[in-house]
């Protein structure tokens, strides 16, 4: 990992347990950081050299963060997660009954100001972006164990499986029970540093239609969409389906999957 690519995930860590003071959790810290990211780079992409549309509403972006203070900074952030809450797609997952934790307006205003505007993080790689996301993510795993019956699987167990099942281009990866998203990224980085030279039907299906997750608990569904996106993986707006969902996957038959019926692997 580079200076910079620490200095960042020092940053990140120093802040969280300045927050910790005040009473959150790291998963708490993590969801505030999953929400404000994901305005942060949204607004990115419609800046240069992507100049996109943006997914987020006028009025609920990041600049309207960034050009408040105090009381109404604190106010303003409650609104656009009630808001963007009620969005469909990747908005909806990721603000689907999202609350403002840091009760502080001078803290949120240094978390957003300080930490999160004065990078671009759309211009750093994937694998920074991810890794120190999910060293947050292990952090709370070690802190708060299970909770609705959530385990999180360490890394190389899920790392001995995916060599196992060896998955390939082409084929659809659901994980029933995603959690934030272990085995998906996994299988996903597996395929990619096995399969060099991919060409761009089968680096968009990697991208936008292999990967599928489904959780029961809408707070971690919220975490496995970020560290997913974080990761370079799903999309972006509305170009396709969101990559993971909140859903029982016990609550229906999931059909014939006997040999040859389904080009996919399932990871449970």
């Amino acid at each position: 990992m580079s200076n910079h690519s620490q200095q960042i995930v020092q940053k990140l860590w120093n802040y969280c347990n300045v927050l910790r003071d005040d009473g959150l959790s790291y998963g708490d810290y993590v969801e505030q950081l999953t929400l404000l990211l994901f305005l942060k780079m949204a607004h990115e992409r419609t800046q240069p050299p992507w100049r996109q549309a943006s997914v987020v509403p006028s009025g609920f972006d990041w600049p309207t963060l960034t050009s408040r203070d105090g009381d109404p900074l604190e106010t303003h952030y409650r609104h656009i997660l009630e808001e963007l809450g009620k969005k469909g797609g990747m908005l909806g997952i990721i603000f689907r009954k999202a609350q403002n934790k840091i009760q502080d307006p001078a803290k949120l205003k240094r978390l957003i100001s300080d930490l999160i505007d004065r990078e671009k993080w759309s211009m750093l790689d994937a694998d920074v972006k991810g890794n120190a996301y999910e060293g947050l993510l292990e952090k709370n795993a070690q802190d708060t164990k299970g909770g609705a019956g959530q385990y999180f699987t360490p890394r190389p167990l899920i790392q001995a499986i995916v060599d196992c099942v060896r998955p390939r281009p082409g084929e659809t990866i659901c994980d029933p029970a995603c959690g934030t998203g272990g085995f998906l990224l996994a299988a996903h980085d597996f395929m990619v540093k096995n399969n060099t030279n991919l060409d761009k039907d089968q680096k968009k299906h990697l991208k936008l239609e292999a990967l599928h997750g489904v959780e029961i608990v809408d707070g971690v569904t919220r975490l496995c969409a970020m560290n997913m996106l974080l990761h370079g993986i799903g999309p972006n707006g509305a170009e396709s389906p969101p990559t993971v969902e909140t859903n029982d996957s016990l609550r229906s038959d999931p059909g014939d999957l006997s040999p040859g019926t389904v080009n996919s692997v399932f990871f449970q």
